[in-house]
């Protein structure tokens, strides 16, 4: 993983908010600074976190919001139980599997299973990226449209993820789902700014390969890797079954055959 990113705050900056960069330094070890001009950085922006490349103002910040047009529309009409991603869980009837996400990333997949009713356990490894996306668990709970619901079946975990599944002290998963992230070739330019920022803050994923056995061992029905269509299977082993979706695959590995 790359260097830590500095936490950047005004010295003219309202009290409220240098209270807030204060305790987000604390909590995941950010160093504060006034001023950078180049590079990668976090801003308190208005009432949300958000990282940005600071010389490519053009490219926009990253940050989390559950609340986003996109999310509320993929919530209300995105597909919901007919999604890939839900029949790759298995969400079925009445069963509403518990799913440890142990790739959260930005927590969109994380967040159409709990849209769905499951409740997902989320670990994420990156502090900047975990910052993130607890800053949109934390305004979650002020967002009508979610206050009464989202609390309850998204919680965060912040560490190594095959550490975390070898050792998990939480609830037992029904489904341990990864989504590693897979280099893009370098014809396709135009990948979201996510992505771009993502590469360059956290380097290639050299341990993913890593994560399927102790997510086997510990999942009660099931592990779902989501890949791109054309990438090879996760450790090389084959899937029991595969889900396709327009761009993604779901493998699909059963644990109580």
């Amino acid at each position: 993983m790359h260097e830590q990113i500095p936490l950047l705050v005004s010295s003219d900056s309202s009290e409220h908010t240098l209270n807030n960069a204060s305790q987000l330094a604390e909590k995941w070890g950010f160093t504060i600074t006034e001023s950078l001009v180049s590079g990668l950085g976090l801003v308190l922006s208005g009432s949300r976190l958000e990282l940005r490349q600071l010389d490519e103002p053009k490219m926009g910040a990253v940050f989390v919001d559950f609340a986003s047009d996109a999310l509320t529309f993929r919530r209300l009409h995105g597909g919901g139980r007919k999604e890939a991603i839900a029949k790759a869980v298995g969400v079925k009837g009445q069963d509403l599997p518990r799913v440890l996400d142990a790739t959260a990333g930005l927590g969109r997949d994380a967040f159409v299973l709990a849209s769905l009713g499951c409740r997902v356990d989320m670990i994420e490894r990156s502090p900047v990226v975990a910052a993130l996306l607890d800053d949109a668990l934390q305004r979650s709970q002020l967002q009508a449209e979610l206050s009464d619901w989202l609390p309850q079946r998204m919680q965060l975990f912040h560490g190594v993820s095959n550490e975390l599944l070898s050792n998990w002290m939480g609830v037992q998963p029904d489904v341990v789902y990864l989504d590693p992230m897979f280099p893009h070739r370098k014809k396709s330019a135009a990948v979201k700014k996510e992505m771009k920022i993502f590469q360059q803050l956290l380097g290639p994923d050299q341990d993913a390969d890593k994560l399927l056995e102790p997510a086997l061992s510990l999942a009660k029905k099931r592990v779902v890797v989501k890949r791109p269509d054309s990438a090879p299977w996760l450790a090389d082993r084959e899937p029991n079954m595969a889900i396709s979706s327009k761009k993604h695959r779901f493998d699909v590995y059963l644990t109580n055959l």
